[in-house]
């Protein structure tokens, strides 16, 4: 396991509650820090099995040019697009500071911050598992009855199954 970060990003964006900042816009500093698994990618000397920083920095490009009436919007954005991207992503953090905000006396920035851990254990056989918890997941192509739901749900609870557990039940 490792940590991954690009820190410092800069951007001017227009963000805002108020009109004026949507029109006007400022300056905004992305930090993102992630907990990958390496190992592989370290071994073979090889991007393609690790997380690109390019790739992170022109998702939060990308996020920074769409308008937002919250900083929450945008962190919140950047992590989803960042998480759909990498699958060896186990835990993820993503800050977006807002430089000099209007407020009526001096202040340097304000922040929100983002995180999620989407390492699990399956409810049944407690193998470890990656699940994003939204419409993204693996599991949302299972095709499982109501009732078999149902029954999952009171055996297991809200804990996620992997994928040979729940396809033990698909249709």
């Amino acid at each position: 396991m490792a940590t991954i970060a690009l820190e410092g990003m800069e951007f001017y964006a227009y963000h805002g509650f108020y009109e004026e900042e949507q029109v006007i816009g400022g300056t905004y500093i992305v930090d993102v820090h992630l907990d990958v698994q390496v190992q592989k990618a370290a071994v073979k000397d090889d991007l393609s099995l690790t997380v690109n920083y390019e790739s992170i920095y022109h998702i939060c490009q990308r996020e920074m040019r769409q308008k937002a009436k919250l900083i929450e919007n945008v962190a919140e954005r950047i992590s989803l697009g960042i998480k759909h991207q990498f699958s060896t992503i186990k835990e993820i953090k993503v800050r977006v500071r807002k430089m000099n905000p209007p407020l009526p006396g001096k202040v340097h920035s304000s922040y929100v911050e983002v995180d999620g851990a989407f390492s699990k254990r399956c409810g049944r056989c407690s193998r470890p598992l990656l699940c994003y918890g939204d419409k993204s997941c693996w599991c949302m192509d299972t095709h499982v009855f109501q009732k078999t739901l149902d029954q999952l749900q009171l055996q297991f609870g809200n804990q996620c199954l992997c994928k040979e557990c729940l396809t033990f039940y698909v249709n």
